[in-house]
């Protein structure tokens, strides 16, 4: 019964089991926090984006999102309405409403016409778009109010459009009405931002990025931690080598007045979502470089190989050709190990065709051997006739098997004595001096080495013209084709394995 209480010992299996699944479980945790982790790095190039193209795309933020894009020009980049311009529109405010109770042709709003009509002239001389970048938007409303009267001055084109005849003649609703649904957005485009105490405008992006800032730092510092526990002589220096792409996340580039240095983030990003499987990117990455690679290897192969051959034209211009054909002693050669290798290279050659392929041909190099001789007594006159003697029968044959074989093995002997022998190599070597001395000595006195120059000069160009530069965008097209070919037929035959 004692036996029977007795709990338990867990199995090995069940053991493996439960540190696999501890295993598994601090796998899916570390991949849950790195894609959060992705998730807020996307955020933030997200935000430095929008950051940076609210100015140049703030007209058309306005149009999809008023009110946010008012909030974030006011709360984070120092703006406000500009004087001129919403001054000029709540006149534009006043006059309805003063036509509304008195009439157009009220003294009261012929006085609001006139002071829109000075108002619209100082518009034009001043222009007050000009400091937020936006006169590009006073030349739109000049043309759609000259457009609207049909008259070549903008000026008196304002004038005529805030004259009590107009108005009264074209209808002052619908007037009203083309004034606000054309010309008030473009004027509402136009502020006034504020200055900084470093002189340049006001920018408070930092405020939000600072936070970033400092959980990507965060993030990193415990990075190190840990892997300085798990890991030993591993230090944050370490740490900050090994997530060198992280830094472009701390670093504070709007608070240092370096806001577009911000979008090198998109590096530690990209990598971020990469590595977290947030987004798989290998597709576009894989196509991204054998693009690269088909373009570039082409432009890196004409540019290799016209190199070369140009420095081969040089050798032969300046002489260096010719002085290492014709006096190979003057030249200086840098030698390593004390060693020729072009001798050493030239015996291990011999010795290697005499004593392993020579062995393996001699059949055939008999046969060869045996046909010629047969062919040479065939054509020797008389020949045929002495075949035809009593008792010769085919002798001929034999005799000529007999010298073919004993001609191959006298061949044969002869090379190998060569080199097996010390004299027999020293008279090979010396007969092998005495022919390049010779070929050197003839080159030499032979007046025409210019000619030769020149001739090794131009056969290099033409081989650059009709071989090299005929590289051109077809090949480009061909190689990406062929490369692409490649790619799915591998992907194919992996996908069939697995």
């Amino acid at each position: 019964m004692a036996a029977l209480s007795r709990p338990r010992r867990p199995s090995g299996r069940s053991s493996n089991r439960r540190e696999f699944s501890k295993y598994d479980a601090r796998r899916l945790r570390a991949r849950w926090f790195e894609r959060i982790m992705a998730i807020v790095a996307l955020l933030n190039l997200a935000l430095v984006i929008g950051d940076l193209s609210y100015i140049p795309l703030r007209d058309l933020y306005l149009r999809f999102l008023p009110q946010l894009t008012i909030w974030y020009g006011e709360t984070f980049k120092g703006i406000e309405p500009h004087r001129f311009t919403a001054n000029y529109l709540e006149t534009v405010d006043q006059l309805e409403e003063q036509v509304a109770q008195t009439g157009l042709t009220s003294a009261p709003a012929q006085s609001i016409l006139t002071d829109l009509q000075q108002q619209s002239a100082a518009m034009i001389a001043e222009n007050p778009f000009q400091i937020a970048n936006r006169s590009g938007n006073l030349e739109q409303i000049k043309n759609k109010v000259r457009d609207r009267i049909g008259l070549e001055s903008a000026t008196t084109s304002f004038t005529e459009f805030w004259s009590v005849d107009h108005l009264s003649e074209a209808g002052f609703s619908s007037e009203m009405a083309f004034f606000r649904g054309e010309v008030q957005p473009l004027i509402e485009t136009n502020f006034f931002r504020r200055i900084a105490v470093h002189g340049g405008f006001v920018d408070l992006f930092w405020r939000i990025d600072v936070w970033f800032n400092l959980l990507f730092g965060l993030e990193l510092l415990a990075r190190s931690i840990y892997l300085d526990r798990r890991y030993k002589n591993f230090t944050w220096q370490d740490a900050i080598l090994w997530r060198w792409y992280d830094v472009l996340l701390i670093i504070p580039f709007s608070a240092l007045r370096l806001p577009w240095l911000a979008l090198l983030r998109i590096v530690p990003v990209t990598i971020r979502v990469n590595q977290s499987n947030l987004i798989n990117l290998e597709p576009f990455q894989s196509r991204i470089s054998r693009f690269v690679i088909s373009h570039v290897a082409v432009e890196m192969t004409e540019i290799v190989v016209l190199r070369i051959i140009d420095q081969l034209q040089s050798l032969v211009r300046d002489g260096s050709v010719t002085q290492a054909l014709l006096e190979p002693q003057s030249r200086r050669y840098i030698e390593v190990g004390g060693v020729d290798e072009l001798e050493v290279l030239s015996k291990r050659l011999a010795a290697l065709m005499v004593y392993n392929v020579l062995p393996q041909v001699k059949p055939e190099i008999d046969a060869l051997l045996k046909h010629t001789v047969t062919q040479a007594f065939d054509h020797t006159p008389g020949y045929q006739g002495f075949r035809l003697l009593p008792g010769i029968g085919d002798l001929p044959d034999q005799v000529a098997q007999r010298v073919v074989a004993q001609l191959s093995a006298n061949l044969y002997g002869v090379l190998k004595g060569t080199l097996e022998n010390q004299s027999g190599g020293k008279l090979t070597q010396e007969l092998v001096q005495k022919l390049v001395a010779t070929f050197r000595l003839q080159l030499k006195e032979n007046e025409d080495v210019e000619e030769l120059e020149a001739l090794v000069v131009n056969f290099l160009e033409e081989f650059k013209l009709n071989y090299v530069k005929q590289l051109a965008a077809a090949d480009v097209d061909r190689l990406i084709e062929e490369r692409y070919q490649i790619y799915n037929v591998t992907q194919s035959s992996s996908e069939g394995k697995s």
